[in-house]
């Protein structure tokens, strides 16, 4: 549930409203009524009369100087200099590629236009791209669905008015503050804040939240932004408490309502903390009389200051020798540095000499490389004549090539023409003479014999048909188990890789129990403990954190890792200058791109903090902080700063955690619970989690290397059985392929049968007795075929006569 906003302190200030501070949303409805309202009546911003006085008024007063005075209330309406849009742009947004720039008046715009053009789409950018949700659009249910179909990203483009004495910082933005908000494809977003000259001055959403805030702009408030669903079901609405709640929402009573509650619950606390505070101190002012009577019955200070100044001084002369024996090894390691520099310069001089001949060879070879490109300039003409003339004939031959083919294909159908005329020609001479009965007779029988063969070849491609779509399922099925299987086969190496990096780091830990938490944690450790003894560190860090903390049960370890995450490579530093001494010594051992330990910059302190008015409380389980012996005060005050270890529980069995978070109201200032198997149990939600050993806090490591490596033999042969499986189902598929090449070989037959059968029926069918048809008009036109045909063998000598002169 959203914690709601104190104003004491607010980590931004909420700001009281300011004359024109909101921004007019220039497309639907913009202004906030208070606001105008105080602009309105006077020049001065005065308060707004109460509806009582300005009966009396009227009752008493005369209407014309009423009037004259609206009048000049109304004469000295300006423009508001801050929170005014003052453009907008869209791209790749719903439905436009690029839609704008969009320059704004100072006071009400109305938008106009087409259905489709982009209205809606405007006033959907404006809540979106001021920090808004996606469902307050009523456009959707997530940012990707705003982005344009086809494209990868969107991008909203808003420029705020920021001028006057209200301004938002107005040395670092200037006159204007431009927004720029970038939408992937996945749903994620990243903000722009821009000064007036265009540089980036954030890219926080705080920083957008805090200049909403200066400029009370509220995308979520209905007075401020009115969409058509929720003006829909504000005028249909009849229930009054609908309407009422409208109210409350758009007027920020609600939100005042929620914030005096929680001042009332702080105050309440805070007066617990003092009573018990004042308790505290009688008993610290008792103590402190007891120790001043101890210490005023100690006998014997004299001596031992005079002890104290002896040891001080032993101390100084000891401090004295030891910066004697390192400036010795200095002036050693000195004169090393000369020597090796003498040596040094006498290789430069020796790398100089042969530096002077690379440089002449490298210059005979230049003088010999611009020969050859003089001469090469020299018949550069040439050699593009020559391209030219070669482009030309290339181009020539082709045309020839292709009259050519289109006469070839020309005479061969002219050749095939000629011979059905003359078969034609024939028959038809032939029928003159002969009887035509037992022909058609033959013919018949024929038929039906080709019909019959017709039929039982259809049955056989069914049947084949059949046998095809078998085969194709079953290798497509063969398919599927593939991708399964090498899918599966791919995760099982990713597991069995990590964990074999997972094996090594244990096998080096058992010599080293810092290697845990990195393999460059000892060096990183010795590299602080050297930069701290040259005095780089104001405090010496601690970390990692995880090394300065001891279960007190074994068998949380699981639970805690899952707690605290990557705290456990954390390292705390007492202030920001330490923090950067440490970030350059990480940069030695960690390259750009890997990631880094978390670094918690906090003052140090030698008492851990009092969290027993805030601490979780359960009669049998522990918090994460009572589950730990921690010797460090630093350690624990961090990890109760960044993960609020007092308030979290632990409790081993799964449905014993469920049944205190969630069955019944969780234990007081609970916030979580987590058990053995490091799963998350909130009061309504539930985290498995992903881990199933611990990696930082196990004790017994012998064990833990048995289980890790019996894991990666089962890996191993898993993965063996797998690629097995594997190369059953390549064969499968192959066998399968080769027979369903077969069947579509055979299917292709039968259709070629099928075909040839079927028009030999047709040609049967359509011969008639055509003995009236006239044998001259066919020889006529089978002479007019063959001048077609000599004309097309001439020009096909042509076109070889032209291939021999290229």
């Amino acid at each position: 549930p959203r914690r709601p906003r104190v104003p004491l302190p607010p980590r931004y200030p909420r700001q009281q409203p300011r004359s024109g501070s909101l921004g007019r949303l220039g497309l639907v409805r913009d202004l906030m009524a208070k606001r105008k309202e105080e602009n309105f009546f006077s020049p001065e911003n005065a308060k707004r009369p109460r509806q009582e006085e300005l009966d009396d008024f009227d009752k008493d007063g005369d209407e014309d100087e009423c009037t004259v005075s609206f009048t000049n209330g109304t004469s000295t309406l300006t423009a508001a200099e801050v929170g005014i849009i003052e453009s907008i742009q869209l791209r790749n947004f719903m439905c436009h590629s690029m839609l704008g720039p969009f320059k704004f008046g100072s006071n009400v715009n109305f938008v106009v236009g087409n259905n489709g053009s982009g209205k809606s789409a405007v006033l959907t950018a404006l809540i979106v791209g001021l920090g808004g949700k996606a469902v307050a659009t009523n456009r959707g249910s997530s940012l990707k669905g705003f982005v344009k179909d086809g494209q990868n990203s969107a991008d909203i483009s808003i420029t705020l008015r920021n001028r006057g004495d209200d301004a938002y910082r107005a040395n670092v933005y200037g006159n204007s503050i431009v927004v720029q908000q970038h939408i992937s494809m996945d749903g994620s977003r990243s903000y722009k804040l821009k000064s007036e000259t265009g540089t980036v001055v954030s890219t926080r959403k705080e920083e957008l939240i805090a200049i909403l805030d200066h400029f009370n702009i509220q995308v979520d408030n209905p007075v401020s932004v009115l969409t058509q669903e929720m003006s829909k079901q504000f005028l249909q609405s009849k229930n009054e408490g609908d309407k009422y709640k409208f109210f409350m929402k758009a007027t920020q009573l609600e939100q005042m309502k929620e914030d005096y509650s929680y001042i009332m619950e702080t105050k309440e606390r805070t007066k617990e903390q003092i009573n018990q505070g004042e308790e505290r101190l009688i008993e610290l002012k008792r103590q402190c009389l007891e120790k001043e009577e101890r210490f005023q019955s100690i006998a014997g200070l004299s001596t031992m200051k005079t002890n104290l100044e002896y040891l001080k001084h032993e101390m100084a002369w000891a401090v004295v020798n030891e910066i004697e024996k390192q400036l010795n090894a200095i002036r050693d390691n000195i004169k090393i540095g000369e020597d090796r520099a003498a040596r040094l310069d006498r290789k430069m001089e020796e790398q100089q000499v042969r530096l002077n001949e690379a440089e002449k060879k490298y210059k005979d070879i230049q003088d010999k490389l611009e020969k050859i490109s003089q001469e090469t300039n020299a018949r550069a003409p040439e050699c593009m004549a020559l391209k030219t003339d070669v482009t030309a004939k290339k181009r020539v031959y082709n045309e020839a090539e292709v009259l050519y083919n289109r006469s070839l294909n020309e005479y061969r159908a002219l050749m095939k023409d000629d011979e059905q005329l003359c078969k034609r020609i024939e028959e038809l001479k032939k029928s003159t003479d002969q009887s035509l009965e037992p022909e058609r007779l033959e013919r018949q029988k024929k038929i039906s014999w080709l019909k019959e063969r017709v039929k039982a070849l259809q049955d056989q491609e069914s049947s084949i048909n059949q046998e095809i779509e078998q085969f194709q399922q079953a290798i497509e099925k063969d398919k599927e188990e593939r991708i399964r299987i090498k899918g599966e086969e791919l995760d099982v190496k990713h597991t069995l890789s990590y964990n074999q990096r997972q094996l090594k780091e244990l096998k080096d830990s058992k010599t080293d129990r810092l290697k845990r938490f990195g393999p460059h944690v000892p060096a990183l450790l010795e590299a602080i403990d050297d930069a701290y003894r040259r005095g780089l560190f104001t405090c010496k860090p601690v970390g990692p954190l995880g090394a300065c903390i001891h279960l007190r049960d074994p068998e949380l370890a699981l639970a805690i890792e899952s707690c605290l995450k990557g705290l456990l490579q954390a390292y705390c530093c007492h202030n920001h200058a330490d923090e950067r001494v440490l970030q350059a010594l990480m940069e030695r051992f960690y390259s750009r791109g890997t990631s880094r330990p978390q670094i918690i910059v906090s003052e140090f302190r030698n008492e851990m903090y009092d969290v027993r008015h805030r601490a979780a409380y359960h009669p049998e389980f522990p918090t994460v902080l009572t589950a730990l012996e921690i010797d460090n005060a630093v350690v624990a005050n961090s990890l109760i700063d960044m993960r609020s270890i007092e308030t979290v529980l632990l409790i081993k069995n799964n449905s014993v955690a469920r049944s205190v978070m969630q069955s019944q109201k969780p234990p007081k200032n609970c916030r979580e619970a987590f058990t053995a198997d490091g799963d998350q149990v909130f009061a309504g939600r539930y985290y498995s989690s992903e881990n199933t050993r611990p990696k930082f806090l196990s004790k017994d490591v012998d064990s833990e290397i048995s289980d890790l490596e019996n894991e990666v033999e089962n890996k191993k042969a898993q993965i063996l059985n797998l690629q097995q499986h594997l190369s059953a189902l390549e064969k499968d598929i192959k066998r399968n392929e080769e027979f369903l090449r077969r069947r579509q070989i055979h299917y292709r037959e039968l259709k070629v049968k099928i075909t040839e059968s079927i028009s030999e029926i047709r040609e049967l069918e359509n011969i008639e007795e055509h003995q009236s048809v006239d044998i001259a008009t066919l020889e006529d036109e089978a002479q007019e075929n063959k001048i077609k045909m000599k004309m097309v063998e001439k020009n096909m000598e042509q076109q070889k006569k032209i291939w021999n002169i290229l």
